[in-house]
């Protein structure tokens, strides 16, 4: 078990980013043009800024990071959730979203939000495995929206056509 944290400092922006890039060019393999990458070392560094990055280290090094923030709304958000892949089956992804879920609780929000990005054609097998690991641990899909009603900048970079799920988790304020 590993226990992550918000970080603070950017000092690991350029480590964070290149592991993000790493599992999520597997993750949404045929899903983006080639070339693309999920994020930047500056993103990065901004969302640490904001305090939103958790890391969960193993022997010093970052295995994992999630993205924790509020949305308009009042429900709490979490994203850009990655282990390493030599550290997958250990426990690090469900480690993660329980801390994004206790940041929720500790902010009171009262529902955790997540979105995925799915193909409309095709059946990813990541996307797969990714939707049903949430439906498991208690996230009902909620919506189904259009990139590009979200993320417009983002449909030209898209080798398909995808569907935009929208997951919530109503929190128990007692855990």
């Amino acid at each position: 078990m590993v226990t992550p944290v918000l970080i603070s400092g950017t000092g690991l922006a350029g480590e964070i980013a290149q592991l993000i890039n790493r599992v999520y060019a597997d993750a949404e393999k045929g899903i983006w043009l080639e070339g693309g990458s999920r994020t930047t070392e500056a993103e990065v560094a901004e969302l640490i800024a904001a305090g939103e990055i958790a890391v969960a280290r193993s022997d010093g090094r970052v295995v994992g990071s999630v993205r924790v923030h509020l949305l308009e709304d009042g429900a709490g958000e979490f994203g850009m959730l990655v282990a390493a892949p030599e550290e997958r089956g250990t426990g690090i992804g469900t480690d993660l979203v329980a801390f994004a879920e206790d940041w929720g609780r500790s902010h009171g929000v009262a529902e955790m939000q997540l979105e995925l990005l799915v193909p409309q054609e095709w059946s990813h097998p990541v996307k797969e495995f990714l939707r049903s690991w949430y439906t498991r641990i208690g996230y009902r899909l909620v919506r189904t929206d259009s990139l590009e009603s979200a993320y417009p900048h983002l449909v030209p970079r898209l080798a398909c056509p995808c569907d935009f799920l929208v997951f919530r988790k109503v929190l128990d304020p007692s855990r």
